[in-house]
């Protein structure tokens, strides 16, 4: 079991840093053959950093480990609201205080009970990908709009994920000017495509192995260690915009995470290999998700804000969700 924990910490290790490479690079990339900073904060940025969890499931439904695969994306999303904003809210209660970012939320739990209807009617197939990545394509081409639109001073959710991220690390930030060669930064981002690739495999291996020896069923480990360990770059650069009172950027982070989760990350693991949703998942997981992603709507709308009482709360609920689920 010892060899299989490094294997796990090396695969996480490996898939934090790789992303980073990867966006970092790709970012350098896009600037240097003058992509606007707005495109590039609302893809490269947004969508690049969630690369971990892509890879971890479209190589997971690869293995024939659909837990691991779905496990990490409903996970990862009910982690993110119970788990990450429950902490950040008990740091720094999160003001909330834009309409679009309040809308974007209710984006996401329509989003949470297309999802889960879907899971719930048919085996996740090519058809279901290509639905979801189209609608999350849509998505983000209305949001570049609404942020280069002059009628609105308001910012939409993966507008204010990418100022989290960028905040977090400056490295993520579109340049005025290109740093460094463009041979170089491709190099980079290569890298990081190469560590995530290897971190996901690891880390998938070491997954199904913890399942087996200790009897835990890979949904399981999916839905906790795997998710958790994935969700880390969103835990991190939401507590950071949190403690720096920067609410509606900590909570517009949580909720773009969660929309690329299930139409991007959904998508493309539906796309590249199709197959069923496991039935633990339909029948628990999905409902707790959209139930949590309810709660957070109604803790955001009543109060324009997530106090510190609410955030004890999501983090009891998160506790109360892995002992529910836990064998």
């Amino acid at each position: 079991m010892i060899e299989t924990s490094l294997l796990l910490i090396a695969g996480l290790v490996l898939l934090i840093v790789g992303g980073e490479l990867l966006v970092r690079g790709a970012v350098r990339v896009a600037t240097a053959v003058g992509v606007s900073p707005l495109v590039i904060g609302l893809t490269l940025v947004g969508f690049g950093t969630s690369t971990p969890e892509l890879v971890t499931s479209v190589q997971a439904a690869l293995m024939k480990s659909p837990g691991i695969a779905y496990g990490n994306i409903v996970g990862s999303n009910i982690s993110n609201i119970l788990l990450i904003v429950g902490a950040a809210a008990l740091l720094s209660p999160m003001a909330i205080t834009s309409v679009a970012l309040k809308r974007d939320g209710v984006v996401m739990l329509v989003v949470a009970l297309a999802f889960a209807a879907v899971a719930a009617l048919a085996p996740l197939g090519r058809a279901a990908g290509v639905v979801f990545i189209a609608l999350l394509l849509a998505y983000v081409y209305l949001a570049f709009r609404q942020e280069t639109s002059a009628a609105t001073s308001e910012h939409v959710a993966v507008y204010e994920k990418s100022v989290a991220l960028q905040e977090a690390d400056s490295a993520l930030a579109p340049s005025s000017r290109p740093r460094g060669s463009l041979a170089v930064s491709t190099l980079i981002a290569l890298t990081g495509l190469l560590l995530v690739v290897v971190g996901g495999r690891f880390l998938v291996d070491a997954a199904v192995a913890l399942a087996r020896g200790f009897g835990i069923s890979e949904t399981v480990i999916g839905l906790t260690i795997v998710a958790v360990g994935t969700s880390m770059p969103e835990f991190v650069t939401s507590v950071v915009a949190s403690i720096r009172k920067q609410g509606d950027v900590a909570f517009g982070n949580i909720i773009g995470s969660n929309i690329y989760n299930l139409l991007g990350i959904g998508g493309f693991t539906a796309l590249i290999a199709p197959g069923p949703v496991p039935a633990a998942i339909i029948r628990f997981d999905n409902l707790a998700m959209v139930g949590v992603s309810a709660a957070l709507l109604l803790f955001a709308w009543t109060g324009l804000r997530i106090s510190r009482r609410e955030g004890a709360l999501l983090l009891a609920g998160y506790a109360i969700y892995v002992y529910a689920i836990w064998p």
